[in-house]
């Protein structure tokens, strides 16, 4: 993985000197709230519902061991013992307290971590698929481009302030895991015809208030023309994009409005005057990033060993979780593992102090120290040599990470909601637990099979609610919480947005909402189909019908 160098250090150090005498000064009275607001965004601090909340940056969801004690002892130090993994792949912090905030950020430095552009109009962390490196279906590791990106974008003086923030998505596999679609600019791998490789381009997707599938701008970019061409893309949507309104300000937006081929046509006219020029990256510069990310002293191990098939025929339960919760990898021997955060009755995403040290440790023991943070809000340990995947499953059990639920319905993607955020209108985390509660029976989980459950306490979409198989939506009526249910989103390669299926329910309605939902599919679906598969042959209709039918 990247390790900073001694610039990477220095700039991070010198904000936290800085970040320290701004918030010296507004606790003495010296800085207003109003000008205060912008400083502290700039540091990933928000004033949330009950105390501030602080986003510290895993660029691309990856990080070390060492980085996850580190945030551990923060937890414990600073908070209430526990932390929260979002969409972005970034950890939040619910519980400092303003003064200590300072400390906490020079706690992070000295592990190469900062909240550097977590918050504000500016490009935010990259994200990229979490099993990038050792994806079995990868074409090109993504990583070193995601931390070109970030080195490209962190600071950048021209994009500090633009009409609204900014979000990168890169994929290099065959199946996109990294929800490119839905990105104000998603990056896919992809080799033209002559075997070079490049990025498909799209632009103009994203979710929130105006829910928008992007759009092609470039089919293939040449790969030493990243930089270049993001410049121009940012630098249409910095002259072009609203300032009038936040909610007409991101860049699907402008797209929209300018059309697609209109504003690819402005971001070829401004790449013109950036083509070929210094940010074009060189063999050398591709090379260089490359390398911090080549492969670990992996062993000459055999496939599939006769223990981890004894083990699987001796625990039903083991065999359970390694058929939902480990991914094929690139070396025989190995698999990717995913440890789960959705255990029935703690917030999904939410991890204590004594889990990260105990993830810690285990990216230890059976890995090389390196650990992912997943869009789904889950974690990742990338390298697991299948002999030992049994004891890690019994050491899993007892940190609370081994649910085999990964990719089923109860593996909910879900914001904090209500319960910390200032803008939710509805709780989210009760209505997650209550689907849990609802779907515990792992039979009928597994039967049920693969099933996206996406949940936001409001219109911003922090859970992506918008492209969940199944996705749920808090909203605000005379002042009482209520919940929109859509269906048929998705991401992945065939990317949709789900459509509402009526009016909303109340939050005690949401798992017998469920129960008829999944009746339709259960009844209807045919032979293998999957949930979203038999949605989209049937459309909503029938679900709808039978959702509604007890208020005719």
């Amino acid at each position: 993985m990247y390790r900073y160098n001694e610039v990477d250090t220095r700039i991070v150090g010198e904000r936290v000197a800085q970040f320290r005498d701004q918030t010296r000064r507004f606790l003495a009275g010296e800085l207003s709230e109003e000008e205060f607001r912008p400083l502290r965004l700039m540091n990933g601090l928000y004033v949330q519902r009950h105390a501030p909340m602080l986003r510290v940056a895993i660029p691309y969801g990856h990080f070390s061991s060492t980085q996850m004690r580190r945030l551990a002892h923060i937890a414990r130090h600073y908070d209430k013992g526990y932390a929260h993994f979002t969409t972005r792949q970034n950890i939040q912090f619910n519980w400092p307290a303003l003064a200590s905030v300072p400390d906490i950020l020079a706690e992070l430095a000295e592990v190469g971590m900062h909240a550097i552009q977590t918050s504000g109009n500016c490009v935010r962390n990259t994200t990229t698929d979490a099993f990038a490196g050792v994806a079995a279906d990868e074409l090109l590791d993504p990583r070193p481009w995601c931390e070109i990106i970030r080195q490209w974008s962190s600071l950048h003086p021209e994009f500090a302030y633009l009409p609204r923030k900014f979000k990168i998505a890169v994929s290099g596999s065959l199946e996109d895991r990294a929800a490119t679609w839905v990105h104000d600019i998603g990056l896919q791998v992809v080799r033209n015809t002559a075997g070079a490789t490049g990025f498909r381009v799209l632009v103009g997707g994203g979710l929130g208030r105006t829910p928008v599938i992007g759009e092609q701008v470039r089919e293939f970019l040449p790969a030493e023309h990243l930089l270049t061409y993001l410049d121009a893309v940012l630098r249409v949507y910095n002259r072009f994009g609203r300032r009038d309104n936040k909610y007409k300000a991101r860049i699907k937006i402008l797209v929209k409005a300018m059309t697609v081929e209109g504003f690819a046509a402005k971001v070829e006219d401004e790449w013109q005057h950036l083509k070929d020029g210094p940010a074009t990256l060189r063999a050398q510069d591709v090379a260089h990033f490359a390398g911090f990310f080549d492969a670990p002293a992996y062993e000459m191990l055999e496939a599939d060993p006769p223990s981890l098939r004894a083990a699987q025929a001796e625990h039903p339960a083991f065999a359970r979780w390694l058929a939902r919760n480990t991914r094929a990898h690139q070396r025989p021997g190995y698999r990717a593992v995913v440890l789960s955060l959705k255990k029935t009755g703690v917030p999904p995403g939410d991890i204590s102090a004594e889990q990260m040290d105990a993830a810690a440790g285990l990216a230890e023991r059976f890995g090389f120290g390196e650990l992912r943070a997943a869009h789904e809000q889950n974690l990742i340990l990338p390298d697991v040599r299948e002999y030992d995947l049994f004891t890690l499953w019994q050491l899993a059990r007892e940190y609370g990470f081994a649910t085999p639920n990964i990719g089923l319905l109860t593996d909910i993607i879900c914001c904090p909601g209500g319960d910390f955020c200032a803008l939710a209108n509805a709780k989210s985390i009760p209505v997650a637990e209550a689907i849990q509660r609802r779907f515990a029976d792992l039979d009928y989980l597994h039967d049920l099979g693969e099933i996206d459950c996406n949940l936001s306490g409001c219109i911003n979409a922090c859970g992506h609610h918008h492209i969940g198989h199944i996705g749920i939506l808090g909203v605000d009526k005379n002042g009482e919480e209520w919940y929109q249910i859509t269906l048929g989103g998705s991401q992945g390669n065939l990317a949709s947005l789900g459509k509402v299926i009526g009016p909303s329910f109340a939050q005690a309605d949401i798992p017998q909402v469920f129960e008829k939902i999944l009746g339709v599919y259960v009844a209807e679906r045919l032979s293998g189909e999957r949930f979203i598969e038999t949605v989209r042959r049937m459309g909503i209709t029938p679900f709808k019908e039978a959702v509604y039918a007890k208020h005719h």
